[in-house]
């Protein structure tokens, strides 16, 4: 069970804004390492992310910028299994902040543990972070970057153990996912197998040919 799990909070709706970073490190089913980092986006931040992470303009004053930093991230990234609580967003974020770097995609594998809880925890009303922290009894700051990657670390680990698979990868094929990637010049999202609509009865002619009634 080795994996990193990831969360990045932005400055506002630009994907290339990221202002923090939470990253835990998993070895064998136990947390090892755990780093954030507060990022300079360049850019102004929105009111409304702000209510969301409390993290402002100020703070980042004199904090490295995502090409600065990255340097750092790439030998903690390259190589990993990867995962994320709805990675689509976190994935995203990586891809627009590298783009705007102007630097190669790293090669990884990812996870989404959003898309995995509502494949596996089906009964539940809501999937998101704090509701499957709340659950599993994980104790959350939410919107705190490391928090979050925390939160996501554990929710991983129980649906892991919850089906006595070794890892993120084996877990994620036999729910019958496809595992995302990232690589040089490309990505593939991870993604998980559509509900399966139920079957409504249809009216059919004595000639097989479908037939419509009217009163």
């Amino acid at each position: 069970m080795d994996f990193v799990a990831i969360d990045f909070e932005t400055a506002n709706a630009n994907r290339s804004s990221a202002c923090s970073l939470g990253l835990v490190e998993v070895r064998d089913g136990a947390i090892i390492s755990e780093q954030s980092w507060l990022i300079d986006p360049g850019q102004p931040f929105d009111y409304w992310n702000i209510q969301i992470h409390g993290i402002t303009e100020s703070m980042v004053q004199g904090m490295p910028s995502f090409g600065e930093l990255w340097p750092t991230l790439a030998p903690l990234l390259e190589g990993k299994h990867i995962v994320a609580h709805n990675a689509s967003f976190d994935m995203s974020v990586l891809r627009y902040c590298l783009d705007q770097a102007s630097i190669d995609y790293p090669r990884f594998q990812y996870y989404c543990t959003y898309l995995l809880s509502k494949k596996m925890l089906n009964w539940m009303s809501s999937h998101k972070l704090n509701v499957l922290a709340d659950w599993y009894g994980i104790p959350l700051h939410h919107h705190d970057a490391l928090d979050d990657a925390r939160a996501c670390a554990h929710v991983l680990l129980n649906l892991i153990r919850q089906e006595e698979q070794p890892s993120a990868e084996q877990l994620s094929l036999a729910q019958g996912c496809k595992i995302g990637a990232m690589y040089p010049g490309g990505y593939k999202p991870f993604s998980a197998p559509a509900k399966k609509k139920p079957k409504t009865a249809k009216s059919r002619s004595p000639f097989g040919t479908k037939r419509s009634f009217s009163g």
